[in-house]
């Protein structure tokens, strides 16, 4: 998600002086890389970067291919194939052992339904959305028909496909993706030929609301920023709770347990962290947190405080299931040894990291196969979908 703002905002510098633009995209992987599917890169036509396709190996000869589609104004697939240790193509040791397409286009300022409009429309609401790109590994000097559909979750679909059976099909397994929270890419088959869609789905940055304004929260809500997360800081006393004291924040609110929720809206990306300090505050901050589905209450401190407070809550005739109490995380944060507020805050947006995307935060030494799980996108690849009545 920083990584799309931080493109966007190089996109409208660029465009107001007057600079052409190119976007590279990591389409499909074969094996291991450094990116997955859905890294970009904005390329300017004097050579800035923003954004990453790999861990530095591959951006100067992508550099220099983007340089060649902003010129022909036609996009480009490119393959680098890092399996082969002895291969000097690049000049660079990869390491990766990896097939990596990336797909490079030309932004049109003039095109309303340009991928960088379609990142902007995404990123001006807070809800899940889809993003088409087509890209032919059959024929790769042909036209590549790059990005060309955008799917909010509510609202009007942009952009079109020159086929509009195939555009159905792509929007049908575009609410799959939605339903799924899962990106896929499949192979679409057509009377002329056959088409990779990558079908990506777009999830909002995650909202992390700090419920205490304490010296501690300081370095947790600047580490959030950091990645791009949309922070709200919440206490009830006024001499805390000042904007000054958070400038990483969206928002700072002073208010009562009981107040908050009438100013925040959370939805399946947000999360809480209870750090306040003061029991009773948090208790009743819990009270009105636990019958929503919220995927992560953090509450600072020991366990038996969160024990504590859950006993009187279900005291009180609260019903809390195990499913209410599994998203529940005292004490907040991840078993790294952290002691300072500086550690304590890595270790928390740690934990709200592997928690949201289901991983238990263990060592990558210790997992066995791949660093990255490739099970639904490698069962998805080499499908086929036929948008004529026939295969080819």
């Amino acid at each position: 998600m920083k990584e799309l703002q931080d493109i966007v905002g190089a996109y409208e510098a660029a465009r107001q002086e007057g600079k052409q633009v190119a976007l590279a995209t990591v389409v499909q992987v074969q094996g291991s890389s450094y990116r997955r599917p859905g890294a970009r890169m904005l390329v300017t036509e004097d050579g800035q970067l923003t954004g990453a396709i790999s861990g530095g190996c591959l951006e100067g000869d992508a550099l220099r291919k983007a340089r060649l589609v902003m010129h022909e104004q036609q996009s480009m697939l490119v393959t680098y194939d890092t399996t082969d240790e002895d291969d000097a193509q690049l000049g660079v040791g990869l390491g990766c052992n990896g097939i990596i397409q990336i797909l490079i286009e030309p932004i049109n300022p003039e095109d309303p339904a340009n991928s960088i409009a379609f990142f902007q429309a995404f990123l001006s609401s807070r809800q899940a959305a889809v993003i088409v790109t087509l890209f032919s590994l059959e024929n790769r000097t042909s036209l590549q028909p790059g990005t060309c559909l955008f799917i909010p979750e509510k609202g009007a679909v942009a952009g079109t496909c020159t086929d509009a059976m195939l555009q159905e099909a792509l929007l049908s397994d575009a609410q799959h993706v939605l339903v799924q929270r899962q990106s896929i890419t499949k192979t679409y088959m057509t009377d002329e030929s056959s088409l990779t869609g990558f079908v990506e789905l777009l999830q909002p940055a995650v909202s992390l609301v700090v419920v205490g304004a304490g010296n501690d929260a300081v370095p947790l809500v600047n580490m959030a920023a950091i990645l791009g997360w949309q922070v709200t800081v919440v206490d009830g006393r006024a001499n805390y709770a000042k904007a000054s004291r958070f400038p990483a924040a969206q928002q700072v609110l002073v208010a009562k347990p009981e107040q908050v929720l009438t100013q925040i809206i959370p939805d399946e990306q947000t999360v809480f962290v209870l750090m306040t300090h003061n029991y009773n505050y948090d208790l009743a901050m819990l009270r009105q947190l636990m019958p929503l589905a919220i995927p992560y209450i953090g509450s600072l401190g020991p366990q038996k405080k969160l024990e504590r407070m859950l006993a009187e809550l279900q005291d009180e005739g609260m019903e809390i299931s195990e499913e209410m109490r599994q998203r529940v995380y005292g004490p907040t944060g991840l078993e790294i040894g952290a002691e300072t507020s500086e550690e304590i805050a890595l270790s928390i947006l740690a934990e709200v990291k592997a928690a949201l995307a289901n991983k238990t935060g263990g060592f990558l030494r210790d997992k066995p196969g791949a660093i990255h799980d490739r099970g639904l996108e490698n069962l998805e690849l080499g499908k086929q979908t036929s948008v004529s009545g026939c295969f080819l």
